[in-house]
């Protein structure tokens, strides 16, 4: 099981290419991908992303690249000329601005300037620099799974406490359950005896608190909340388990829901919202597995 949160680090170090890939992944509902890298890399986000695509299916997850690129390869460069000539026009409005100022203008002087002179960016694919980038994205990814399936097995281990207190809760309701039917009866003999100082009539009273009984039934929901439970520990044994798991919760809930609505004893209604407590502490941790 999969935590959304995790971290992973990848770096490749050959042939004077320096680079290094960072994930970072926190909580989302679908797979959002965000690449941040230099724009040599434009041509490699798709390939990127469908390599973290194969490993990972839900969270948003940063990828940061950055190299250097020491490689002993011819440059080529070209020379903006409308660049150089904004210059030389601004040059000269400040000569004749400000006569006094020494007029150094040189070629050394345009070679120096932001932008004039351009690495021309290479044509085509860098094979190297492609291969680079998916060595260090593997290692990157592997890394951050990592750290998710650790993360991943520490909430497994708070998931599990939580729905064996919600199982624990539900059979204290189903013990306390088919005794407030006889509290009912019992509490509704005394009451008419006290009103009308005689006896009341016997068969009225079970009638009553048979109709009671079955307003109050919660057996159908508690079985269902068994069945939940059980079915909740046999998700847990797969990898992928967030949106099956978002699912049964809401099922626990509506179950939970029912069993508060039908009570008409303060031990049972306890009970239940205690329950609704825990299967809410599910369902935030629930928001955090992939």
């Amino acid at each position: 099981m999969y935590s959304m949160t995790g971290y992973g680090k990848g770096e490749y170090r050959e042939g004077g290419l320096e680079l290094t890939v960072e994930m970072k992944s926190v909580n989302n509902r679908f797979l959002d991908l965000t690449i941040k890298s230099p724009r040599i890399f434009s041509a490699y986000e798709d390939m990127v992303r469908a390599r973290v695509r194969e490993r990972i299916s839900r969270g948003h997850v940063d990828v940061f690249v950055s190299y250097t690129d020491k490689r002993e390869r011819d440059k080529n460069f070209y020379v903006d000329l409308g660049i150089a000539r904004a210059y030389e026009t601004a040059a000269k409005k400040l000569k004749d601005a400000l006569p006094e100022v020494k007029d150094d203008l040189s070629l050394s002087f345009y070679l120096r300037l932001p932008d004039v002179v351009k690495q021309e960016e290479e044509s085509g694919e860098d094979e190297e620099l492609k291969n680079a980038l998916s060595a260090a994205l593997g290692i990157a990814t592997e890394n951050l799974l990592k750290m998710r399936l650790a993360e991943g097995e520490r909430l497994k281990k708070d998931l599990l406490c939580r729905v064996q207190a919600v199982d624990e809760l539900r059979a204290q309701i189903k013990e306390r359950a088919p005794l407030v039917a006889e509290e009912y009866r019992k509490k509704m003999t005394e009451r008419i005896s006290e009103l009308l100082d005689s006896k009341a009539d016997e068969s009225r009273i079970l009638t009553e608190a048979a109709v009671f009984s079955d307003k109050c039934n919660i057996d159908e929901e508690l079985t269902r909340l068994s069945s939940h439970v059980a079915e909740f520990h046999a998700i847990l044994k797969e990898e992928l388990v967030g949106r099956k798991l978002d699912f049964l919760v809401q099922e626990f809930n509506r179950e939970c829901n029912t069993v508060c609505s039908k009570s008409n004893d303060s031990e049972v209604t306890r009970f239940a919202l205690a329950m609704k407590n825990e299967i809410e502490k599910i369902r935030e941790q629930i928001q955090n597995i992939e």
